[in-house]
């Protein structure tokens, strides 16, 4: 068994020994989960077909789908252990299982060749492990198959060479070779047992059966209990199949007993009270971190689900915190450890034990079922049920007598219930006190819990006390687990006291002159914290109250020094505080107005030479034509170009940039202006001429 698990079941025995009750809960959606994530491959196949079939068992008991690669990959490897005449015991009893889950398209003729096979190896068979793969493996062929005869003639035979190998404590020895004995090896024993007797052509001696059947109750005898019920079977046994422990050995046995009470015409006679306890304990396992333990405990709880006259009904509650303030029902649930649905039954609510009293209160109040939801519903508490911790016990009563001898469910069940509640806080006051005649100076009233921000002051000759009452929903006196008063001096300081309670209110009283040692005679601004909180108190708070000044006097020359306060580590290395940066602050600049008054008179002129152009009739006829006509238009968009970089250097543009700019754009009209210039020069000197 997987280590951590070993460490989670030792915690809940630990517990289980300490505890009078416990709450065991069906399997529910987190086992689905826990089953889908640790059982998941990512090529569809496993280690080996054990480990296939138990990772298909699992999915079938919890009723999760099976994904299509799994049965591919699956399906071929049980096929190809089949198919071949060489293949070991072992390997043909799992791809047997494998095949039973799946339905493996498998020819027909292998069946009687594996057959034979099996039935030859009981003839030669010595160890358990022999006889079991070799059972086994017959009983899954009569399962998937009826056209091989599969029946033991010497059954009995078979049957006394296993029981050979039975101990006087009911364990079994793996062969007889080894004189070590083990609960895991019983239930592997049982489970043979109750194949020779599902495939004896004859029925079995009687007698055998009897020693079987004793062999069981030695087992039982021997079983692990605690106070509350949760039953298991221990196992210290290391072989050479790994280590052995509480949940393989246990998961073993209820697997045997289950084959067994299924073939046996006989009632076993199974304890039910401890069938009821190794259902709690695999219940109280949790949920196993690891694939093969999860199927150890899925698939004994299916076997406890349907084992024949004792199968266990778990009594759970949705809910164990009810709050009297809110008047929350009570609710039980009755059900498989699978989670399936009960007979029809009832549940009566017998006892109240007061938590660490052994005092308890009659009740025998019957609750009322809820068939849509299938719970049995106690509407309203008891009336002495105040905030606290109790001890509910249950009993279930079977509609029907018959199926007491069908069900386990082990008498009273005790179930921790937390009760809740608002408490109610009055009478709360603060108040500084002469010290010699006990008369009160200043007196200021609480609101607990809320907010209070009182201003006291008092010397070292005077007493401060605090005082307020707790009261129950029902009235009764409340008394919290914590009621903590904390003076903090501005230095960091701190002083904790504990509020006592003195008869109907809790009071604490500090007399500064008595605690000028304690306060190391620090002077100065004390801040004041009440803290009043307990797991049954739903207004529990952490509140502060105020400050209060108090003088003390000087510090003798041997006084103890306050002790040195904590180096905030956040405040040492701890990111740094943000650095601004001074920007130089932005020159005045005219009114806007301004600004676009000017920029109008500057735009002026050039409105003026367009309408110069218009008034003197500029000629444009001669405007330059084909690719002279290119440096034309080039050049006057070269002076566009600049009087765009004149607005630009008046709205964004520096000095630097537009001398920089100006001088790029002299270079390119220089350019195509000595082009345009040229080309008129030249068509004007071929008129003259003409």
């Amino acid at each position: 068994m997987d280590r951590n698990l070993g460490i989670l079941v030792a915690a809940l025995l630990l517990v289980a020994s300490t505890c009078e009750s416990a709450i065991f809960n069906p399997v529910s959606e987190s086992h689905r989960s826990a089953a889908s994530e640790l059982l998941s491959s990512a090529d569809g196949s496993f280690g080996s077909l054990e480990e296939t079939y138990e990772a298909l068992k699992t999915f079938e008991v919890l009723g999760i789908e099976k994904k299509p690669d799994i049965r591919t990959s699956a399906c071929v490897s049980a096929v190809k252990i089949l198919s071949s005449t060489s293949s070991a015991l072992k390997d043909l009893f799992h791809a047997l299982r494998v095949n039973g889950v799946l339905k493996c398209e498998l020819n027909d003729q292998a069946f009687p060749g594996i057959g034979s096979k099996l039935k030859d190896s009981l003839n030669g068979a010595s160890s358990l492990l022999d006889f079991y793969y070799s059972i086994g493996g017959l009983i899954l062929i009569k399962d998937q198959t009826s056209e091989v005869d599969v029946h033991i003639s010497d059954a009995d035979r078979i049957f006394r060479s296993i029981k050979a190998l039975s101990q006087s404590d009911g364990r079994w020895r793996l062969n007889s070779n080894n004189p070590e004995s083990s609960n895991d090896a019983a239930g592997i024993a049982l489970e043979a047992l109750s194949g020779v007797i599902s495939l004896a052509s004859s029925e079995i001696d009687s007698s055998l059966i009897a020693t079987l059947k004793n062999d069981i109750s030695k087992l039982f005898d021997g079983v692990e209990k605690y106070d509350d019920g949760t039953c298991y079977f221990d196992e210290k046994l290391v072989d050479a199949h790994g280590h052995k422990g509480p949940l393989s050995a246990s998961a073993s046995i209820v697997r045997g007993i289950t084959a067994l009470a299924a073939v046996s015409s006989e009632n076993l006679n199974l304890p039910g009270e401890k069938v009821l306890g190794l259902a709690k304990f695999f219940l109280g396992i949790g949920i196993p971190g690891s694939a093969k333990d999860l199927y150890y405990q899925i698939d004994a709880l299916s076997c406890l689900e349907s084992i024949r006259g004792s199968v266990p009904l778990i009594l759970s509650l949705p809910a164990t915190v009810l709050s009297v303030t809110k008047k929350d029902q009570l609710k039980v649930k009755v059900s498989t450890v699978l989670g399936s649905a009960a007979p029809p039954l009832s549940v009566k609510l017998m006892q109240i034990f007061v938590s660490g009293s052994k005092d308890a209160s009659v009740i025998d109040q019957k609750l009322k079922f809820d068939p849509e939801n299938s719970v049995h519903v106690l509407e309203t508490l008891p009336t002495n049920v105040d905030v606290g911790n109790y001890i509910f016990s249950f009993e279930i009563i079977f509609d029907e007598p018959e199926h007491k001898n069908k069900y386990a469910t082990g008498g009273r069940t005790r179930v921790p219930i937390h009760v809740t509640g608002v408490i109610k806080i009055d009478s709360a006051e603060i108040a500084i006190l002469e010290n010699d005649l006990g008369s009160v100076e200043t007196q200021k009233k609480l609101d607990l819990p809320g907010e209070s921000a009182v201003a006291l002051s008092a010397n070292h000759l005077q007493k401060l006390r605090l005082s307020f009452r707790l009261t129950t929903p029902s009235g009764q006196v409340f008394k919290p687990h914590q009621a903590f008063l904390k003076l903090k001096h501005d230095s960091g300081v701190e002083h904790i006291f504990v509020v006592a309670n003195s008869g109907k209110k809790f009071e604490i009283i500090l007399d500064f002159l008595g605690l000028v040692d304690k306060f190391f005679y620090l002077s100065g601004t004390y801040d004041l914290q009440l803290t009043v909180g307990d797991s049954v108190m739903e207004n529990s708070f952490l509140q502060p109250l105020g400050h209060i000044e108090l003088d003390l006097p000087e510090a003798p020359e041997k006084a103890a020094r306050p002790p040195p306060q904590p180096v905030d580590m956040y405040s040492r290395y701890g990111p740094k505080a943000e650095i601004s940066h001074i920007f130089r602050v932005p020159e005045k600049r005219p009114p806007r107005e301004l600004s676009l008054a000017f920029f109008g008179l500057v735009i002026l002129p050039f409105f003026g030479f367009l309408a110069g152009l218009f008034h003197l009739r500029a000629n444009l006829k001669n405007f330059p034509k084909s690719i002279h006509a290119t440096f034309a238009i080039l050049f006057h968009l070269g002076i566009a170009a600049v009087l765009s970089l004149y607005a630009l250097f008046w709205f964004k543009l520096d000095l630097f940039t537009t001398l920089k700019t100006l001088g790029l754009l002299g270079i390119f009209l220089m350019f195509v202006g000595h082009k345009t210039l040229s080309h008129l020069a030249s068509t004007s000197a071929k008129l003259k001429t003409t």
